[in-house]
């Protein structure tokens, strides 16, 4: 994977939330960090964690309640329609379910097509086909299949489809949502050797969602956990399964599956109540599930992520 230093994208104190009969519900709550170009940023953490909900924030698919989203040097919550029209080729995402993220009513070639018809960029026909065909070869979807539906076709193919919508405007960012979690295992591995093909040939950027500790370690030249909202750890991607210090992280790394039958995990068993997202006390979010709490816990304000050490950040009263 590509790190040449340079930042493409910088969120600052990013905050998403929803309104509910019961008050406001803190999906994304005052999330920071940046991420280099060519490099893939893992964020992890339990369905509820408002992962998904960071990835389209940043990409105005919901709109930010507050904060900053800087790309290239550009705040993006300061455009206007038609200037954010213009980023969509720049940023681009790629969904988590593979069908409903395609219309049923489109040919594979309709709906490779349509970013490239939306934008006017190949206003010949025989040009806009060889486009496609060039993009479907890229993500390895046979010829024959250009006039089929994706009713007709298996979960990885639908999949490669939408590799190769985010692919057609030659973005240099893609939020990649949970891309693998509805493929068979198999499938999932020929996605990801794709991903990163494609980042080695074209330099992209990639925010990978996901709860797959495994996949994401493969991936990820860093990885952010979240939990209800908040950040609550950050690290290089070797230096957080080395030293994991937020007990939601060594929870999370506790229950990786591990291919042995002669080994005896050592499993963290989370207990307790989980919080309400919904009008947040002032206090650790993680504090009632925690199994290594202080007084502190419940009685401080909630932690502000801290560097322990080059690169690594936590949000703990107990970590030390």
């Amino acid at each position: 994977m590509m790190d040449n230093g340079e930042t493409i994208l910088e969120v600052r104190n990013l905050k998403k939330y929803f309104k509910n009969r019961k008050g406001l519900l803190h999906a994304v709550d005052d999330v920071s960090f940046s991420l280099r170009k060519g490099t893939t940023l893992g964020v992890v953490g339990e369905s509820g964690c408002g992962k998904s909900t960071l990835g389209r924030a940043i990409l105005r698919l919901h709109e930010p309640t507050s904060g900053e989203v800087i790309f290239e040097g550009k705040n993006l919550l300061q455009m206007n329609a038609a200037q954010m029209k213009q980023m969509r080729k720049e940023m681009q995402i790629i969904f988590q379910d593979p069908y409903s993220s395609l219309d049923p009513m489109h040919t594979v070639f309709q709906a490779i097509s349509e970013p490239m018809v939306k934008f006017g960029l190949y206003p010949d026909k025989d040009t806009l086909e060889k486009k496609v065909v060039e993009l479907m070869d890229i993500v390895g979807l046979a010829h024959r299949l250009i006039n089929t539906y994706p009713h007709e076709l298996d979960g990885g193919r639908r999949q490669r489809i939408g590799v190769a919508r985010a692919l057609a405007l030659n973005p240099k960012f893609i939020v990649c949502d949970e891309p693998v979690s509805a493929l068979d295992v198999s499938i999932q591995a020929q996605i990801i050797n794709l991903l990163e093909q494609l980042q080695k040939d074209r330099g992209i950027t990639y925010m990978f969602i996901t709860h797959d500790l495994s996949v994401v370690r493969h991936l990820s030249n860093e990885i952010m956990v979240m939990y209800l909202g908040r950040m609550v750890e950050k690290a290089p991607a070797d230096e957080l399964f080395s030293n994991p210090l937020h007990p939601y992280t060594r929870a999370l790394l506790s229950a990786i599956p591990v291919p042995d039958l002669d080994y005896k995990p050592n499993r963290i068993i989370l207990r307790g109540e989980v919080s309400s997202p919904i009008n947040p006390k002032d206090v650790c979010r993680f504090c009632r599930r925690c199994y290594c709490k202080s007084e502190d816990c419940s009685r401080l304000p909630e932690p502000m992520l801290r560097e322990v050490s080059e690169g690594h950040f936590v949000a703990c009263h107990s970590c030390k």
